[in-house]
């Protein structure tokens, strides 16, 4: 079907078909600089594609503006903003294209449903407080954030149009006598000494922001911008109808001086002094019309506000903690910074049909296993299902989910237990290790591990990791040490790794500047060195095919995930596959040669490490996922607002997925648990605090 056309006149009313090969379908907004239309890609792929002007297209320095906002928005792509996808300054027409992500913008949701109420206030200003967080971490200062600059999708606020936005590092800088942004909601330093703006003029757009979206208006209120300016640098902020418990936030953000405002982490502290918790709920605007294409991206003159919205994203650095991995088969990833759940098979199981007899697994919820709520972290053992929540540990039996012993662990567990034959070891406090029975939740044995050691399982294999290089294997029945080794390398360890019950247990290491890995395989039976080897690259191992050992390789200045490495011990051959895109914040999940990966932004993708083809891709609009685990013939993945996804493995499709489970309270889930595959079921938990079972071999019944 050919393209439709916007009514208007002249050359700009006539659209053109196509940004690169991208198909545009319709318009959903426009501005000064440039019209923002609804677009596919050949897959099939929505986004929201920005097409310049013809007029502003032959302007040699607007052209250098616009490749400065495609820099930026592609340096913040990331959770809390809509992912570029691909951009082309040097079009006759230039275009970037982001994800499209449904949702009014905060403007629009207040112009239509009025100011919005105290949770929903808190969830916005926790949203933002992050998104500004990741935007100023790579060094770039938005500079007009605004209310239609901000997006309410179902996962949470997103900042988008990066229009004016400039890296630190940028060689454009705002030009004599030009003041850029929107009066309203610019910060003083922005009309006194525009050259200088830094990252506290975000936050004061912030206050601004947040008093438009409790009020309706915004804390310096005129028709007049002259009026609005003088207010902005010389007069108190009007805060009237802004909830108490959030107003002193707000006036902070609003101070004169940008040294008195406080910083993302700052008042996300707030926050959680205000109220002890909050969540990631997904925002469900009151009055979503349906097929109504509220604007999600949008081109915007440099000064004047403009109506709909462009997109634009935000990365997060991975954090520099050591990360333990295991393999999917025990699923016992029980790091703090711990991303990475493997599963291991040369080849995919048989296919079994899906199961609509009366014996089919019919599934179970349970009841919440903490009154305060938070997704619980579990593992599968043959008895039962072992759950860490709070300071507890419980068992719930694998047919009906009926709890079947509780263990007071005496410390917070937010990780996952740890399961080694028959035994459960939840990892208490800092420095105690335990072996529970999982039958009957009797303490087997009990020992003391150093401050800060990790743990990593698969099948009896039990092994204790520090950043000295120190790793420990451990008998899982017994409690006794089997072998202890030190393994010296290029810098603190960053990583120890268990992908099978046969090993090895792979160490690594990586240089400061993360030129190159050094990765040291031990034999399980005596922590002897198998092999060493000196890999190019910040490397991360995250499986292995039984010939290869599997890596992620990150990019040292910007921590984005740039490429997937396999390396052939036997050989010695390093084969690398570059990623077309570099993400951020990846997760992955190898089964064989293909391996699963998912980036911030809700895109998870399916690669074969031997043939280095990229078998499908499918943006699945969660923006921080769980790690995947996959069985060979589904791909499942927990979300943040308690949802578990099936993705067909062969295709990519999603197949299947549960309905929401959401908390009472506002909470903000800390980290997403991976399901738990056992058999023909899947085990997931939720931020009500329930663990729930479904058919893995029917995930279109869910």
């Amino acid at each position: 079907m050919a393209p439709q056309q916007d009514a208007g006149a002249g050359a700009e009313a006539e659209r053109p078909g196509f940004a690169g090969h991208y198909r545009l379908e319709r318009r959903l907004g426009s501005g000064g600089m440039g019209v923002v239309h609804l677009a596919r890609s050949t897959s099939g792929l929505r986004l929201a594609v920005k097409v310049v002007h013809a007029e502003y297209a032959k302007d040699p320095d607007f052209r250098g503006r616009f490749r400065q906002e495609v820099a930026a928005a592609r340096r913040v792509s990331g959770a809390f903003t809509a992912s570029v996808v691909d951009a082309d300054p040097e079009a006759e027409r230039p275009w970037m294209a982001t994800l499209y992500i449904p949702g009014p913008t905060l403007a629009d949701e207040v112009k239509r449903n009025g100011p919005l109420d105290a949770p929903q206030l808190r969830r916005v200003m926790a949203g933002l407080a992050e998104a500004l967080r990741d935007i100023h971490r790579v060094g770039v200062v938005h500079r007009d954030l605004k209310p239609s600059n901000v997006l309410l999708s179902e996962d949470g606020p997103k900042v988008i149009d990066f229009g004016i936005s400039r890296p630190k590092d940028s060689e454009l800088r705002t030009e004599t006598g030009k003041l850029i942004g929107t009066p309203p909601f610019m910060a003083p330093e922005q009309f006194r000494r525009p050259r200088e703006v830094g990252p506290a003029a975000d936050i004061f757009a912030l206050g601004s922001v947040l008093v438009h979206a409790a009020t309706g208006r915004g804390p310096f209120d005129s028709d007049s911008p002259y009026v609005v300016a003088y207010q902005v640098v010389h007069d108190e902020p009007d805060l009237t109808g802004v909830p108490d418990e959030l107003s002193e936030l707000v006036r902070r953000c609003l101070a004169k001086e940008p040294e008195e405002r406080p910083t993302p982490d700052e008042l996300m502290a707030g926050l959680r002094a205000v109220a002890a918790s909050y969540d990631t709920r997904v925002f469900i605007p009151s009055q979503r019309i349906a097929d109504e294409p509220v604007s999600r991206a949008r081109s915007r003159p440099e000064r004047a506000p403009e109506k709909p919205a462009s997109q634009e994203p935000a990365p997060r650095r991975r954090p520099a903690v050591r990360r333990m991995y295991v393999s999917g088969a025990t699923l016992a990833a029980v790091v703090a910074g711990a991303v990475v759940a493997v599963q291991l098979g040369d080849a995919p199981p048989p296919k079994r049909p899906a199961t609509h007899s009366a014996a089919a697994f019919a599934g179970w919820t349970s009841e919440p296993l903490s009154a305060t709520g938070g997704m619980p972290h579990c593992a599968h053992a043959a008895e039962a299902v072992l759950c860490a929540h709070g300071g507890t540990v419980s068992a719930l039996r694998p047919s009906d989910g009926k709890v079947l012993w509780r263990h007071g662990t005496g410390a917070e567990v937010a990780r996952t237990p740890v399961v080694s034959g028959s035994m459960v070891l939840p990892y208490e406090g800092g420095t105690r290790l335990k072996a529970l029975d999982t039958a009957s939740g009797r303490t087997v044995w009990d020992r003391t591990v150093p401050e800060g050691v990790e743990v990593s399982s698969a099948g009896p294999l039990v092994v204790l990791g520090q950043g000295d290089g120190t790793v420990t294997r451990v008998d899982g029945v017994t409690g006794e040490t089997v072998w202890e080794r030190t393994v010296p390398g290029e810098s603190e360890v960053t990583d120890v790794a268990v992908f099978g019950a046969s090993g090895p247990v792979f160490v690594t290491s990586s240089a400061p500047d993360g030129g190159h890995t050094q990765v040291t395989a031990l034999d399980p039976g005596d922590g002897e060195v198998r092999w060493q080897a000196r890999l190019k690259g910040a490397l991360e191992p995250v499986g292995t095919d039984g010939e290869a050992v599997h890596f992620l390789s990150a990019d040292p200045r910007s921590d984005r995930t740039d490429a997937l490495v396999r390396h052939v011990p036997g050989s010695g051959t390093t084969t690398p596959y570059a990623l077309p895109v570099p993400r951020n914040d990846t997760v992955a999940t190898g089964r064989g040669k293909v391996m699963y990966l998912v980036a911030q932004g809700g895109s998870l993708e399916a690669f074969d490490l031997i043939t280095r083809d990229r078998l499908w891709t499918l943006e699945t609009g969660v923006t921080r996922a769980s790690a995947p685990v996959s069985d060979g013939r589904h791909v499942f993945q927990s979300a943040p607002d308690g949802r578990l996804l099936a993705v067909d493995a062969r295709s990519g499709r999603l197949v299947g997925q549960t309905a929401p489970r959401l908390g009472a309270g506002d909470r903000v889930v800390a980290s997403l648990p991976a399901p738990v595959l056992a058999g023909d079921r899947v085990y997931a938990s939720a931020p009500d605090g329930t663990v729930f079972a479904v058919d893995a071999d029917d995930p279109a019944a869910w």
